[in-house]
Parts: C-alpha cells; sequence; structure tokens
C-alpha cells in the first residue's frame, strides 16, 4: 500500500444541530505518532465539547486549522498517515462475561463524568506482565506462545520500553552514523578525500525517529497475532490478584485480576540534587533528542551511557569533558582495555577528570558554570552549553505499590528473586533492571522468557554468572566471564593470553590495529574462565567467548575444533587460543614451555 493510499484526512464529525463550531485546543503536531481513538483535537460550541479521534494508528503529517479557528462538521482539520502495523481494535472477551465496549467520545453536556463514562468491567486473565520493554514483552509474547492468556501492561504510548524508544536503539543508531562519518573523514590518509560533512539535525533526527517507529510498529503487530492485550498506563498493585492500571491521556482506570504476573518496570535515570532545573542539563533521554550540537559539553559520569553520548557528541563538533567522582572510566572492563579506548578518544576531550566531584553550578544566560574539586580541575568557574548527567540509573520497585500485593522491595527499588526468578510471593515474578545489576536488555529478556516458563509451569531457571558487558563505543569493548582484575583480587591463578590485533590482516586491512583480544583460562584444569575485547565489533564477537565458557572449553577446543573464517576479526579469538597454548604462528616465535601438555593431559 502506497503513502498516498494511507493517507486520511481526519474531518470534524457530523454533530448535527450544536450550534457554531470552533477549535477549542489542538493536542498534536505534526510528526506525532498516534493510536487510533486517541484525540487529536478539542471542538467546542456554546453547547458541548467534542474530541476529535484518529481513526487508525499513524503519524500525524498536517495539521490544518489553529486554535480559535470556526470550523464546519465534515471540514478536514488534519491528515494522518495510517501504520503498516495496526493495534489490536477490542478486546478478547473476559472470563464469564462479555467483552468490554470499545472507547468512544461524546459530548461532555450529553455524558456521565467522564471517570464514569469510561469505567470498564474488570480485566481477567492467566498472566499480566508489568512493563513493555525487552523484557516485559519477550515475557508477554513467551507466555503467550506457551498458551497463557496474556494482558501486557506499558505506561508508553509503543512498546519496547526505555531500551526501543529512549535508549539503546536510538543511542546504536546514532552511534553508527557518525561512526560512519568518522570513517570518511579518516579516509583522506587513504587516498579518497570526501567534502567535509554537513549535518542536517532535523533529517538526522527524522532518521533516528524511523528507526525506533519500524521497532516498535513490528512490536504492536506481534502482539497482535498472538492475541496479547494491551493496556497503555501505569500499573499499581492493589492486592496480590489485582493490578489498577491508571490508563493513558486521563481515560480514566482499569482493574486487571490476575492468576500470575511477571513485573518487568524498569528503571529510571538518577538525577543529582546539586544539579539545578534547566533545559540545557539533561540525562540520557534529553541528549538522544539531539536538541543542539553545543559548542561545549560536560558529561557527568563516565560510565558507557556518558560516553557513548560523549562519542555522538564530539562526532557533531561538541567539545566534551568528564567529570567521574570514582578513580577512573568505564568500570566493569579490565584496565588494559580500558587504556587502549582512551588512548583512540583523546582527541575528543578537552578535560578528563576522575576522582572529582562538582562543587557549585551557576546558571546564565550565556551558560551552565561549574566548579570543580578535585586533583587536576580547571580553576574557577567553567562554561557549558549543555550538561549531560549519567551517574546510574534506579529501579523502579518503589513506585508500583508491590508492598499492597506482599512483595518485598529493598530500598533502593530492587525486588529480589530467586533463580527461577520468582519474588517472596511465589505466583509472582520479576525480571530485568527491577532485581538489580547489571541493568542489560540482553540480561533481561533471558530473564523474561524463564519467568513466562515458570509461570507456564515449566522448569527453567536464570544462570546470571555468564552476562556480557559491551561499550558501543569506537572502539567497543565487550567482556564475559572473570576479568583478569578480577583474578588477580580474588587471588585466582589464571593463565592470560593477549593477542594483538596488530598481527591481524583484517584489523590492518580495517584500520583497526589498535584492537586486541584477551583470554583467560584456569590454571588449575585449563577450562576457559573469562574473555575480551577491544576493537571494532567487539560486541558482536563476545558471544563466542560466552558459549565457550558455558561448554567448559579449553584453549585446543577454540583453536581447532573451530574453523574460523579468514581473513576475520572473529579468528582473532582463534589465535588468542593458539597463543595460550604456547604457539601462535601469527605471532614471532615464543619461548617454548618447559613441558607444554595437550589438551587431553588436562584433567577431565
Amino acid at each position: 500500500m502506497s503513502t498516498a493510499d494511507r493517507q486520511h484526512d481526519i474531518r470534524v464529525p457530523d454533530v448535527g444541530d450544536k450550534g457554531d463550531l470552533s477549535v477549542a485546543e489542538i493536542l498534536v503536531r505534526a510528526g506525532d505518532r498516534v493510536f487510533a481513538d486517541d484525540p487529536l483535537l478539542v471542538v467546542e460550541s456554546g453547547k458541548a465539547t467534542l474530541d476529535v479521534l484518529a481513526p487508525v494508528d499513524g503519524t500525524i503529517v498536517e495539521i490544518r486549522v489553529a486554535a480559535g479557528d470556526a470550523v464546519a462538521s465534515g471540514q478536514a482539520v488534519a491528515v494522518l498517515v495510517e501504520s503498516l502495523e495496526q493495534r489490536p481494535k477490542s478486546r478478547r472477551p473476559e472470563y464469564g462475561g462479555e467483552a468490554p465496549a470499545a472507547r468512544f467520545s461524546l459530548f461532555a453536556a450529553f455524558s456521565a463524568t467522564r471517570s464514569a463514562a469510561q469505567a470498564a468491567p474488570e480485566i481477567r486473565c492467566e498472566l499480566l506482565v508489568i512493563g513493555g520493554g525487552p523484557g516485559g514483552y519477550s515475557a508477554a509474547f513467551r507466555a503467550a506462545d506457551l498458551g497463557l492468556d496474556t494482558v501486557l501492561v506499558e505506561q508508553h504510548a509503543a512498546l519496547g520500553g526505555v531500551c526501543l524508544n529512549v535508549g539503546c536503539i536510538p543511542s546504536k543508531t546514532l552511534l553508527h552514523l557518525v561512526a560512519g562519518m568518522e570513517e570518511a573523514t579518516g579516509m583522506a590518509d587513504c587516498g579518497i578525500r570526501f567534502a567535509a560533512p554537513e549535518v542536517d539535525l532535523d533529517r538526522l533526527r527524522a532518521y533516528k525517529a524511523g528507526t525506533v517507529a519500524r521497532l516498535t510498529g513490528g512490536l504492536a503487530g506481534m502482539a497482535r497475532a498472538r492475541g496479547v492485550r494491551v493496556l497503555h498506563g501505569r500499573g499499581r498493585f492493589e492486592d496480590a490478584h489485582r493490578v489498577v492500571v491508571d490508563l493513558a491521556g486521563d481515560a480514566g482506570q482499569q482493574t486487571v485480576r490476575f492468576a500470575k504476573c511477571i513485573i518487568a518496570a524498569g528503571s529510571h535515570p538518577l538525577r543529582l540534587p546539586l544539579l539545578p532545573r534547566d533545559e540545557r542539563i539533561v540525562d540520557s533521554t534529553g541528549a538522544l533528542e539531539l536538541p543542539a550540537v553545543p559548542r561545549r559539553m560536560l558529561v557527568v559520569g563516565g560510565g558507557i551511557i556518558g560516553l557513548e553520548m560523549a562519542t555522538v557528541y564530539s562526532a557533531l563538533g561538541t567539545r566534551i569533558d568528564v567529570v567521574e567522582l570514582q578513580d577512573a572510566l568505564m568500570p566493569g572492563p579490565d584496565r588494559d582495555l580500558v587504556r587502549i579506548w582512551e588512548e583512540q578518544n583523546r582527541h575528543r576531550f578537552d578535560h578528563v577528570m576522575p576522582g572529582t566531584r562538582i562543587a557549585a553550578v551557576v546558571t546564565r544566560a550565556d551558560g551552565v558554570w561549574v566548579a570543580f574539586e578535585g586533583p587536576a580541575v580547571p580553576a574557577g568557574l567553567v562554561r557549558y552549553d549543555m550538561i549531560l548527567q549519567s551517574v546510574g540509573r534506579k529501579a523502579n520497585g518503589l513506585k508500583l505499590d508491590a508492598h499492597k500485593a506482599g512483595v518485598a522491595v529493598g530500598k533502593d527499588g530492587v525486588i529480589g528473586v530467586d533463580q527461577h526468578m520468582r519474588t517472596n510471593v511465589r505466583h509472582i515474578h520479576a525480571i530485568g533492571d527491577i532485581v538489580g545489576p547489571p541493568m542489560l536488555a540482553h540480561k533481561a529478556l533471558h530473564q523474561a522468557h524463564v519467568a513466562a516458563e515458570c509461570a507456564a509451569g515449566l522448569e527453567a531457571s536464570h544462570d546470571g554468572s555468564l552476562i556480557p558487558g559491551v561499550a558501543y563505543t569506537h572502539p567497543e569493548i565487550a567482556w564475559v566471564g572473570l576479568s583478569e582484575d578480577a583474578a588477580k583480587r580474588q587471588g585466582i591463578a589464571v593463565d592470560v593470553a593477549k593477542f594483538p590485533w596488530a598481527a591481524s590482516g583484517r584489523a590492518i586491512a580495517n584500520r583497526a590495529e589498535h584492537g586486541m583480544t584477551k583470554l583467560l583460562f584456569g590454571r588449575d584444569d585449563g577450562r576457559l574462565m573469562g574473555g575480551s575485547i577491544v576493537g571494532s565489533g567487539a560486541g558482536d564477537m563476545i558471544g563466542e567467548i560466552a558459549l565457550a565458557i558455558s561448554e567448559n572449553c579449553r584453549a585446543d577446543d577454540i583453536a581447532r575444533k573451530i574453523h574460523h573464517p579468514h581473513p576475520t576479526l572473529g579468528e582473532t579469538i582463534g589465535m588468542a587460543a593458539h597463543l595460550a597454548q604456547g604457539s601462535c604462528t601469527d605471532l614471532p616465535a615464543m619461548a617454548r614451555r618447559a613441558s607444554p601438555r595437550p589438551a587431553s593431559a588436562w584433567p577431565s
């Protein structure tokens, strides 16, 4: 279906003889995504008011009137392009009752009170999932695949949660685009010259939004295909078997009675009390909106999210300072990998200030002025055009009235669970950010499948020891299992094999010879215990190392049983395994071990 075929003129309904009509309020603007039955405009007469509703899911492309304009029945007031994927238009029948009536709009003068008019019968289901992020929708879809009648509650207008809407997907979209821009700029040394890039922020934002819409729209279609009922609003527990949902758009409340529940309500960014409320001080969500390209930006917090956004803004032309309270940036990976990242990114930063705190913040018309306390900081107040605060996230466990269901929640908002993702209330599970760190979408997804399967009566458990971490910076850093730094702290004897990408043909060809692949093998039994990679595509390769750890592989298994294609960056994993055996033909000859042991000599 072409775009023209999907275009709808939104017209004022025929309201009969209600007197002169005018536009009282416009609720949307061009570019907004809306769902069927969402109010778009409010039309009023001397007698009553009327919502003009969206006929289908879609995107507003034009508003043809302004507030205060006189309008008539049948007049086109807006234009909407229908989405290729549409949400379900009706709910499934309830247990022992009829399906609730569809949402409708009526003149206020002829309606009962709004809450009474829109009150709906209690919905019943076998499984209720609270939260529609990667964990929540995965749990709902898996449960539906297993035959459970499932309801999914999501507070945002589109499924996908923070990750798809304002996190993983938009940030990786921008990181991909600026990586291409920087790669093209660097080609001059290779004999290929491009003109200086011109950044159109409006088109950049539109491309990012289109990527998000493509994915979130697909989720709506998958929910419909599985028969998962979706309620948009905020859920809070009434008791151990009921949740009240404050529906979006002031559409009243809906009570859901459930047999079992999975809490997947995520987390929210922490805010430093010292930082005042100012539109120039943003969190990661605000930074992803790309309101402008500031000349100077301060990143508060040297973790992965802050450094990823620093990469984006730096590539667009912003000069960056970073302040971090701890003694080093990017906690998680080994320091030797972080040092490689630091060497490749020195050009992005004017000041990197570990072990430093913000002493004062002053907002003025010409910028936000900041004073620092630390071992090596700029003197006096420093002016910034934007400040990104990225100091971590807090679980949303305290926002759900979970205590009314008897669910134990810590002061940090974290809900404790066992290996089956059960809370202290056996029929209520919890997954994802809300059960504590690491707060990663791929962790939530795995826990979602476990929780859904347990809710369906299957045997399933979650092993949190092999959750990879990835920094999607340039270059990327990825790690899994035991790190070398942790092995030293814990006194674990390991043999470490580090393969430098300077000996990789593909890395040299790709101008990525700064990278490194590292594997750790237990000295007692030779089994792989951990691994890490710094370099292009590290996040795409770390899964092989995770699988090898889970299968108790030794160096010989990785080096000889897997025919890594050549030339690839992935073969550096095999080369590191050869190195662990004492001989790597892609490196200069090594001093021979006194008594090298073949794989068969290790104890089984």
